[in-house]
């Protein structure tokens, strides 16, 4: 030890790395978000998509198909993979991403149409990034109840005592309940946003039932008429209560799931699969709550 003496330990600090040194506001984002496609396809791909609706297919460098999607403009979905933010997407989003090498378009004269596209080509391609509608799916439920002011939301094979139910789906009921789950949330919650959304619920992970602390007049009766088919009634009323949402992010994810929403209830319409409705299954019971969960260990993730 070396009395009187002040020793500095390591190299010292260049002036413009010093901390107390005044640094640009436009500067003040040291590592910028990653941008893959657009490093790949360029900014003049993004500026030149077209608006219509239509099926996008990212491919990789040996043009694999990866994913399908379908989008009601296919500017505004594309667009919203500029930026891989990885706060803002899930891991598996991620990897997609830093995979694609080119992305192909087909654009179709409305959105239903672009659904039906989809479709024949998810089950024909099977993307590994696909999840739903690839395989034909065992037929589920959206099933909810209320528990005094809570509403609880969950997915079911066979609805148990005590539980309303919609259906049946596909795997495609995954998405359409964590859609369902965060516009919820938006419309109770519009002030905070997604700050204050229980944790997951941003990227899928809904856990096995889903709770919403709510005052039931009302929101009941927008619910009955959502599965009656009154897409448009609950498009506006979402509306209306998200109004005062603050972050573009938000406003972004809350137009992305009313699109999942609308999309799944179309589908719902159209569907031909040979499922059997409540009606039809005179030989299935309803189970009691505690045995008709099979997926409580799972975590349902969005792709």
């Amino acid at each position: 030890m070396v009395r009187g003496r002040k020793l500095t330990v390591g190299l010292p600090l260049a002036g413009s790395l010093a901390l107390n040194c005044l640094v640009p506001a436009s500067q003040t984002l040291l590592f910028l978000d990653p941008r893959p496609l657009v490093e790949r396809l360029g900014e003049e791909f993004f500026r030149q998509l077209p608006a219509q609706p239509g099926v996008y297919l990212m491919r990789d460098a040996v043009e694999v198909v990866l994913y399908v999607g379908k989008a009601k403009s296919l500017r505004h979905r594309l667009n919203s993979y500029r930026v891989a933010n990885p706060d803002r997407m899930g891991r598996r989003h991620l990897r997609l991403l830093r995979q694609v090498v080119r992305i192909e378009l087909l654009e179709c004269v409305d959105e239903l149409a672009a659904l039906a596209r989809e479709a024949e080509l998810l089950r024909a391609l099977k993307p590994k990034f696909n999840r739903a509608g690839v395989w034909p799916a065992t037929p589920r439920f959206l099933v909810w109840r209320w528990t005094g002011q809570t509403l609880e939301l969950a997915i079911t094979e066979t609805p148990a005592i005590g539980w309303q139910d919609f259906g049946p789906f596909g795997g495609g009921v995954v998405y359409l309940r964590a859609a369902l789950v965060r516009l919820l949330w938006y419309a109770l919650n519009p002030v905070s946003g997604s700050t204050g959304m229980p944790h997951g619920w941003l990227h899928g992970r809904i856990g096995s039932i889903a709770t919403l602390a709510v005052n039931q007049s009302g929101l009941d009766l927008v619910l009955m008429k959502l599965f009656e088919g009154d897409t448009d009634g609950f498009v506006a009323w979402i509306g209306e209560r998200t109004n005062s949402l603050a972050h573009a992010y938000d406003v972004e994810m809350r137009d992305a799931d009313l699109e999942t929403v609308t999309r799944s209830m179309q589908a719902k319409a159209r569907r031909t699969l040979p499922f059997a409705t409540p009606d039809q299954r005179a030989g299935a019971t309803r189970k009691e709550p505690d045995a008709m969960f099979p997926f409580l260990g799972e975590d349902w993730l969005q792709p």
